[in-house]
C-alpha cells in the first residue's frame, strides 16, 4: 500500500459519519495485540482548548527528554499532522505501512470501522511500534464512547473548557455534555479540570468521586500577566515565574496554567520534568490556526473558532488586541452549528464578511451563509473558492485593517496556505 492508497482507504470508511461505541475498537485493537495497553497515555477531553493543551504538554515532555507521541484532530494542511512524535509528523512510508497492517486486521476480523476509528487504531499502533515513552491523546468527540477511550488506565486525564457543541451527539445541556466528557475518567487515576460553571463542574466531580480519582482545578486568580504583544505573552503562575508563550489571548494563559498543574501531577507519577524543561516547552509551543497572526499590513488572523464559546473568545481577543481597527471577516461554517448565534456574537464587531464553503460534507454553502448575514443587515459577499475569498479580502483592506478568517477548522488551513503562497 502506498501513501495515496492509504489515504484513500482511510477516507473511504465502511461506516460513514459518527457511530458511537467501543465494541468495534475492541475488536480491531485485540487483533493488533492491544498496543494501547502498552502505552503511557495522557488523555484530554473538552470542548475548547484540547489541541492547545495537548501541544503544550507534548512540547514540555519532549523538552524533558521523553519520546512523546501526540494524536490530535483535525489537521489543518496535511493529514500527517494528526500523528506526531517529538512534534515531528509521521512519515508517509510509516503511515502507509501501518494503514496496510490495520487493513489486514480489519479484513481478518471482519469489522467495519469509521474513519476516526481507523485513524485511532493507526495512531496506537504507530506509537507502540516507535516505543514512545508517553502519548498525549486528544479525544475526537465527547469522551465516554469516543474511540480513544479504549485505554484503561491513563497516567492522567485532563478535561478542558466545556461548552455547547455537537449537541446532537452529546446532549442539549452542559451537565449532559459534561457527563460525556467525564467518561474518560478512570478508576483511581488523577484528573486535571479546567474551572467550569458549577452545574458542569459538579457532574465531573461526581464522576471523579465515584472513580476515586483525585481532581486538581487550577486557580486562575494566580495568573499574573506581565506583558503581551502580537509576538506572545509573559506571565507568572503561582511559583512559576516569567513564563513566555507565543500563543495569544487570555484563554491561552489559562490553558498554560492548566498544563502547569498537569505537569505537577505527572511528576507525582514518576516523570522527571524540571522547571527549565517546563519553561522551554511552553515557550516552544506552536499551535497553528488558533488566533494565529499569519501576515502584517494588513494584519491577517486565522482562528478555528467554530462554536459559541470559541467565537466569543475570538471576539474578546480581537477587541483586546485591535479595539480600534476596522475588521473584515472570511467566514465559513458547518451547517450543524448554531450559525445564527455565532453571527449574533460577531455582528457588533464585524460588519463586512466574505463567505466560503468549508471542505466538509457538513458544510453550509457560502451562498446560504451570505444570505443569513444579509438577513441580519450585514455586508456579505459569497466566494467560489478560498483563493477568491483571500483576493477579495485583500482588495477591501487597507494596511491598517484586520482580516480575520474563522468559523471552522475544516477550511482555515487552506486559507493559511493561500496567504503563505502569496508571500512567496
Amino acid at each position: 500500500m502506498n501513501y495515496q492508497e492509504a489515504l484513500n482507504y482511510i477516507h473511504t470508511p465502511m461506516i460513514n459519519g459518527m457511530k458511537f461505541g467501543l465494541e468495534r475498537m475492541q475488536l480491531i485493537m485485540e487483533a493488533l495485540g492491544n498496543p494501547q495497553d502498552k502505552l503511557k497515555v495522557i488523555h484530554i477531553a473538552g470542548t475548547n482548548g484540547k489541541g492547545s493543551v495537548a501541544s503544550y504538554l507534548s512540547h514540555v515532555l519532549t523538552s524533558a527528554g521523553y519520546k512523546t507521541g501526540l494524536f490530535t484532530s483535525p489537521f489543518l494542511e496535511a493529514f500527517n499532522e494528526r500523528f506526531k512524535i517529538n512534534n515531528q509528523e509521521i512519515e508517509n512510508e510509516a503511515l502507509s505501512r501501518i494503514t496496510g497492517l490495520v487493513k489486514e486486521k480489519v479484513e481478518a476480523v471482519q469489522v467495519s470501522l469509521s474513519e476516526f476509528e481507523l485513524i485511532t487504531a493507526i495512531a496506537f499502533q504507530y506509537f507502540h511500534e516507535e516505543q514512545c515513552d508517553v502519548v498525549v491523546l486528544e479525544v475526537g468527540l465527547g469522551g465516554r464512547l469516543d474511540s480513544t477511550n479504549i485505554i484503561h488506565s491513563p497516567v492522567l486525564s485532563i478535561i478542558t473548557s466545556i461548552g455547547y457543541d455537537h449537541q446532537a451527539y452529546l446532549g442539549d445541556t452542559l451537565p449532559e455534555i459534561a457527563g460525556e466528557k467525564a467518561g474518560i475518567i478512570k478508576e483511581g487515576r488523577p484528573v486535571i479540570l479546567y474551572p467550569q460553571e458549577k452545574e458542569t463542574e459538579d457532574v465531573i466531580l461526581g464522576v471523579a468521586s465515584e472513580k476515586n480519582s483525585k481532581v486538581v482545578i487550577p486557580d486562575f486568580s494566580q495568573i499574573k500577566l506581565i506583558e503581551k504583544s502580537l509576538e506572545g505573552q509573559t506571565f507568572d503562575y503561582k511559583d512559576c515565574k516569567q513564563i513566555n508563550i507565543s500563543l495569544l489571548g487570555e484563554h491561552q494563559l489559562k490553558n498554560a496554567a492548566l498544563v502547569i498543574e498537569a505537569i505537577e501531577s505527572i511528576r507525582a507519577e514518576g516523570f522527571k520534568i524540571d522547571g527549565a524543561a517546563l519553561i522551554r516547552g511552553l515557550a516552544a509551543t506552536k499551535w497553528p490556526g488558533r488566533f494565529e497572526v499569519i501576515k502584517q499590513r494588513p494584519t491577517v488572523i486565522i482562528d478555528g473558532a467554530h462554536n459559541i464559546d470559541s467565537v466569543r473568545t475570538l471576539m474578546g481577543n480581537l477587541t483586546t488586541y485591535f479595539h480600534d481597527k476596522r475588521m473584515i471577516a472570511i467566514f465559513g461554517v458547518l451547517k450543524d452549528k448554531d450559525v445564527s448565534q455565532m453571527i449574533e456574537e460577531v455582528s457588533s464587531r464585524i460588519q463586512t464578511f466574505i463567505t466560503v464553503t468549508p471542505d466538509s460534507p457538513r458544510a453550509m454553502l457560502a451562498g446560504e451563509l451570505a444570505d443569513e448575514l444579509r438577513d441580519k443587515n450585514l455586508n456579505a459577499i459569497s466566494s467560489e473558492s478560498y483563493e477568491e475569498a483571500v483576493e477579495l479580502a485583500l482588495k477591501m483592506a487597507n494596511t491598517e485593517d484586520i482580516i480575520c478568517s474563522f468559523g471552522s477548522l475544516y477550511y482555515i488551513g487552506s486559507i493559511r496556505r493561500v496567504f503563505n503562497q502569496l508571500e512567496k
